[in-house]
């Protein structure tokens, strides 16, 4: 158990592995119900339903503020869609992230700055071709694609993690990522495609879409995508998840693998402004046995309490209402867009640093595992032992990326840090993420 996904991380590709303003006045208006086509406006087969009685997050709480809604009792967010070109074919896009402040006001989209950070040539970012350079204005042509056909396989271990068996779902070529800058700008974006083909879309096994694809209207250019729900600085709060650059990670998070993101520059700087990357804790052996987080938390606790092995569609309701009911993993984000101050804030990145926790024998027996909601309060318990790596030594980077952009809290936005951070020379902790 102690590496299994640091050992995961140095795989390669398996080889031949192979939907605002509209429903925003509708809901406004106090329609009960709202059907959006699953298989894409050409064959609606059976409808995603946004009913009355739903709890939807207010906007004032976005921080993508181009996201059309936010649904939690059925715990989707829907976002603007848009089209591109990979070798003749139509590909469906989404845009959550812009290293540049004016471009990412503009059109809507977490402020990233450190993306920028990614140089040239990197395999990290493809470099897109459109006749406008600010990405989404006009039609843009892929260098490279997903193959969204594989079946995503994540089978329990005796305790949730590790798993016992793992695959990923969806596998970016050696062209693609989910970062772009469009051939003539250093702008980065963060820009994941999450269907491919002219339709009819399968949401169901997503052998053409995404694996947190729940529907897609081709029309009304709209994808609603299953959200994760997390902590960051103490608050409770919301991030899509797109990718990963881990074979096991992946499916946990639903999400693309996606190699090259490991190429991300750098381990151990969420303190500067250098890199591209921020922290993000996933417990590995925390509370499992209900859905409420707290006390639950952790990589177990997803896969043994919130359907993780099952695949997320409206077939399967009783993930959506496991995770509404908080079923997910429940990690902790390090950066966060809504900070009060200004140079934390700008160290926000969508490209998480896994940091894997385990509670030891003496915080199990102490009965102190119960879920933790920010990352220097993590930091503090390690710097006293009672939170290891997986393998028994001090905390650090599994160096595996995973692209989970952040898009909006639930009551209260994070503001600051809940404790100091112990990272002194006198703390086993200095250097580590």
């Amino acid at each position: 158990m102690t590496n299994e996904i640091s050992r995961a991380a140095s795989l390669a590709h398996p080889a031949g592995v192979t939907r605002r303003t509209l429903l925003k006045g509708t809901l406004a208006a106090g329609v009960s119900t709202l059907a959006l086509p699953l298989f894409g406006n050409n064959s609606p087969v059976h409808s995603l339903i946004v009913q009355a009685a739903d709890e939807m997050l207010p906007a004032s709480k976005f921080t993508i503020k181009s996201t059309i809604a936010v649904n939690l009792t059925k715990h989707f967010a829907t976002t603007p869609l848009h089209q591109g070109i990979f070798n003749g074919q139509p590909v469906w896009y989404v845009i959550t992230e812009a290293s540049d402040e004016g471009i990412a006001s503009d059109l809507g989209l977490n402020f990233a700055p450190r993306l920028a950070n990614i140089p040239a040539g990197s395999p990290a970012v493809q470099t897109v071709t459109s006749a406008n350079r600010v990405l989404g204005r006009d039609m843009v042509t892929f260098a490279g694609s997903v193959d969204f056909r594989p079946t995503r396989v994540l089978t329990a271990g005796p305790k949730g993690f590790p798993p016992a068996d793992f695959g990923a779902g969806a596998f970016g070529d050696a062209k693609y990522s989910d970062l772009v800058r469009v051939q003539g700008s250093d702008v980065v974006y963060n820009a994941p495609i999450v269907a491919v083909g002219a339709g009819p879309f399968d949401v169901t096994d997503h052998t053409n879409t995404h694996d947190r694809l729940l529907a897609i209207d081709t029309a009304k250019m709209t994808a609603d995508l299953l959200v994760v729900r997390a902590f960051s600085h103490g608050k409770d709060i919301l991030y899509h998840s797109f990718s990963s650059s881990n074979v096991i990670a992946t499916p946990i998070e639903r999400g693309t693998y996606i190699a090259s993101l490991a190429e991300v520059p750098s381990p151990n700087t969420r303190t500067t402004q250098a890199g591209a990357r921020s922290s993000i804790f996933a417990f590995v052996n925390g509370q499992t046995g209900q859905t409420n987080s707290p006390p639950t938390q952790g990589l177990n606790h997803v896969i043994l309490d919130g359907g993780g092995t099952k695949d997320a569609s409206l077939r399967n309701a009783d993930v959506l209402e496991a995770l509404h009911q908080g079923g997910d993993a429940h990690n902790v984000l390090d950066s966060f867009t809504t900070l009060r101050d200004p140079a934390l804030a700008r160290l926000y990145t969508p490209l998480w640093d896994l940091q894997m926790a385990r509670w030891s024998d003496e915080a199990m027996a102490q009965g102190l595992n119960t879920a933790q909601t920010d990352a220097n309060q993590i930091r503090q318990l390690a710097s006293r032992g009672m939170v290891l790596a997986p393998d028994g030594l001090p905390i650090t980077t599994q160096n595996i990326i995973i692209n989970c952009p952040i898009i909006a809290f639930i009551d209260q936005a994070p503001e600051a840090p809940q404790a100091p951070d112990p990272g002194t020379a006198s703390s086993p902790f200095r250097g580590a993420p």
